[in-house]
């Protein structure tokens, strides 16, 4: 008898991350893993950041043969984003449909916190036997809408974040800290301006505390990508800027600079909850403001908000009895534990709940009218409207890339 089979599907680094604690799992119970990634849709591994997600290699792969794979194989993990989760179901249902074949058990989730569409990125995931869910609020409200939709809530499964252990350790940091992570995001604070003020402030920090190490940890290093793109690199915007001796740009893996960290700083990073796993001291800060665009109105009742300002007086918060049991409580095995006993549990017994979701109105409906959409505009539309909206967004990104490069050159 042949051991079980997985596919795990990624396309960016975060997405590998997440798969990374998932395939460990599912090896150290005999399953078969491999890792692939779309070759024909947006994705960016480099050597490194494979590396640093603690994988060998990754496979380039066709979308279509990407599906042909899937429905080969019992397990899948679905770690992309989530248009292309619900891309894969759509495709993978047809591919499947008359056959009789039971088809794969699909499992998917969200790399980090939520900070951004929240019930769209639900519904795209609805569609998946497995969808692993980080904190109790998440879960409460995709409950609500699965059950206002008619979806029912048979795959919603909490898990909590795979690479999150089961409850935080006590705290370990040492107060007043004397090492001190800024953990960078691609795309917040996406303004130029904004970004140099938040690097700026963390520059000030530095001086002040000239007995503290100051790191800035930048999402990606110079060149490579991630699935929100970086306009704005740490390294660019700071070009020229005097800093202190103790202040740093450093590209190792965030999980082994937290070893040394006693704060860490952010404005939405999931960065914080692995600190906070860590026992370390976290602040949050909110100099910018609480705004959607920042992502960091999900941390209202967090305890961790707070400004550079508090920061640089060692006022720092305490976590929130109701955010540490959103996001660590009431789970009583590792994260990724959880997720693949409930998958050896649904491989056992036959059972894909994803298929109660898709013969439902509201799927049936979403599918059909995207099938409509992709087959085209009528004919006598004009051409820009016969390109994919993913062939625009390339068009509008490369024009916006032109004209960031003919800026840098021409003079003031």
């Amino acid at each position: 008898m042949r051991p079980p089979r997985a596919l795990l599907i990624a396309a960016f680094d975060s997405q590998l991350k997440w798969c990374s604690p998932l395939r460990s799992e599912l090896v150290e119970r005999g399953v078969v893993c491999t890792a692939v990634a779309p070759s024909d849709r947006k994705s960016a591994l480099s050597s490194a950041q494979i590396a640093d997600a603690g994988f060998e290699r990754v496979d380039l792969r066709p979308w279509e043969r990407i599906v042909e794979d899937a429905a080969a194989c019992d397990i899948v993990v679905v770690a992309l984003a989530g248009p292309l989760v619900q891309r894969l179901c759509h495709d993978l249902a047809a591919r499947l449909a008359g056959t009789g074949e039971v088809g794969p058990v699909l499992v998917s989730g969200w790399v980090g916190i939520i900070i951004e569409k929240i019930t769209a990125g639900y519904l795209d995931r609805a569609c998946t036997d497995v969808v692993a869910v980080n904190s109790g609020a998440d879960l409460a409200h995709f409950t609500q809408v699965g059950e206002a939709l008619g979806l029912g809530a048979d795959n919603l499964l909490l898990t909590g974040l795979p690479f999150l252990s089961r409850r935080p350790a006590e705290p370990r940091a040492a107060r007043p800290p004397r090492t001190v992570l800024w953990a960078d995001q691609p795309t917040v604070p996406a303004a130029p301006r904004e970004r140099r003020h938040v690097y700026d402030c963390l520059v000030a920090y530095a001086r002040e505390h000239p007995e503290r190490q100051v790191l800035l940890k930048p999402r990606h290093r110079p060149g490579e990508d991630t699935f929100h793109r970086m306009k704005h690199h740490p390294e660019d915007v700071l070009d020229g800027v005097p800093t202190p001796p103790n202040f740093a740009i450093v590209y190792d893996p965030i999980t082994q600079l937290l070893d040394d960290t006693d704060l860490l700083l952010t404005i939405s990073s999931t960065a914080c909850l692995e600190a906070l796993d860590r026992g370390l001291d976290v602040a949050l800060v909110a100099d910018l403001g609480i705004h959607e665009r920042y992502g960091n109105q999900v941390f209202l009742d967090s305890g961790l908000l707070r400004t550079f300002e508090q920061v640089g007086a060692d006022d720092l918060g305490t976590m929130s009895a109701n955010f540490r049991r959103s996001y660590f409580e009431g789970r009583d095995r590792p994260p990724a534990q959880v997720v693949v006993d409930r998958v050896e549990q649904l491989l056992a017994s036959g059972e894909r709940p994803s298929r109660a979701v898709w013969g439902t109105s509201y799927v049936r409906g979403v599918w059909a009218a995207r099938d409509a959409v992709a087959a085209g505009a009528p004919p006598g539309a004009p051409r820009w409207r016969r390109v994919s909206a993913a062939g625009r967004r390339r068009v509008v990104q490369a024009a916006g890339d032109a004209r960031q490069v003919l800026r840098r050159a021409l003079p003031l």
